[in-house]
């Protein structure tokens, strides 16, 4: 079966809701108000790729390689990243709402998310050293055996990160924020 190969294609306002899009690949793409919920994109590339306003909620990441991908004011809610080729995987993310996704045991390191919602997200086994968290919601997110070193959580808030479970040094929080690294040893700060 011969793949389909897409380079430098917009795609604007497309409903792919649903769409099987499986080893398909997508070269330096722009999607640009898309419907993508619920789609399968197990098997496809997307390298160089910008997703804009687009809805990928719940879509099927099966083997899916995500290469310098950029999502931007996008829906994203419940994917399960971990599912995805972690070959060379790298991504950003800026006004996304990523409540309920899945980054477990990704090796995402350098990472922005920019004003994203992050609700409930699970960074479990995650390595994140040097990610940037600016100006997210983090409320319910799950870090457990995962490595933060020198990540930049200062505008982020309503974490909750244990120091004795994860790897924070270096890591850089706000002085306003600290309570979600001391919530778990019972201490009270007025």
């Amino acid at each position: 079966m011969q793949e389909e190969y897409y380079s430098q294609v917009r795609f604007k306002g497309d409903d792919l809701t649903n769409k099987n899009l499986q080893n398909i690949e997508f070269d330096s793409c722009i999607f640009d108000s898309c419907q993508l919920s619920g789609s399968q994109l197990s098997d496809a590339k997307f390298e160089n790729c910008d997703f804009k306003n687009c809805d990928l909620s719940n879509a099927k990441l099966q083997n899916t390689s995500f290469q310098d991908a950029r999502f931007i004011d996008c829906k994203m809610i419940g994917l399960l990243f971990d599912d995805c080729n972690a070959f060379l995987l790298s991504f950003q993310f800026e006004n996304c709402s990523l409540n309920f996704s899945s980054f477990y045991a990704l090796k995402i390191k350098k990472t922005k998310f920019i004003n994203c919602q992050l609700i409930e997200a699970d960074f479990t086994s995650c390595q994140l050293q040097e990610a940037v968290f600016t100006n997210c919601d983090l409320s319910g997110a799950v870090f457990e055996n995962t490595n933060i070193m020198k990540a930049d959580l200062r505008s982020s808030f309503h974490y909750l990160i244990s120091p004795d479970h994860n790897k924070i040094k270096g890591a850089a929080f706000s002085l306003s924020q600290v309570t979600g690294l001391l919530q778990g040893y019972g201490i009270r700060i007025d």
